[in-house]
């Protein structure tokens, strides 16, 4: 098991950046693969991000191009740093752990979650 706390969330403008992160408790951290998913109210949870123990990464169309994910195993945490903000962008952001496989887009249930940080995207 493992422990994920996530920080970094705020209010911004659009077209501006945030970088949020996620760090993990536990034995372990560099086995597992990392996620980010976002849910925004009225809407179901979607993945943001995804990187694995290996360092691949995968992202949707909606946020290709403007968010990078990333993991510094050294000091047990994962970023997202995120550019170009729309407000379509709102929602509570969560850090997701996992082991094993990965399928982020086809199992977004799995695994340990954070509480969530709320990211706020407007004028």
């Amino acid at each position: 098991q493992v422990q994920l706390v996530e920080s970094g969330g705020g209010l911004v403008q659009p077209g501006g950046s945030l970088r949020l992160s996620c760090t993990a408790s536990g034995n372990e951290f560099s086995s597992y693969h990392m996620g980010w998913y976002r849910q925004a109210p009225g809407k179901q949870r979607e993945l943001v991000a995804a990187i694995t123990r290996i360092g691949t990464t995968d992202y949707p169309d909606s946020v290709k191009g403007r968010f990078t994910i990333s993991r510094d195993n050294a000091k047990n945490t994962v970023a997202l740093q995120m550019n170009s903000l729309k407000p379509e962008d709102t929602a509570v952001y969560y850090c997701n752990a996992r082991r094993g496989v990965t399928g982020f887009r086809q199992l977004p249930d799995f695994g340990s979650w954070g509480q969530g940080t709320q990211v706020t995207v407007s004028s």
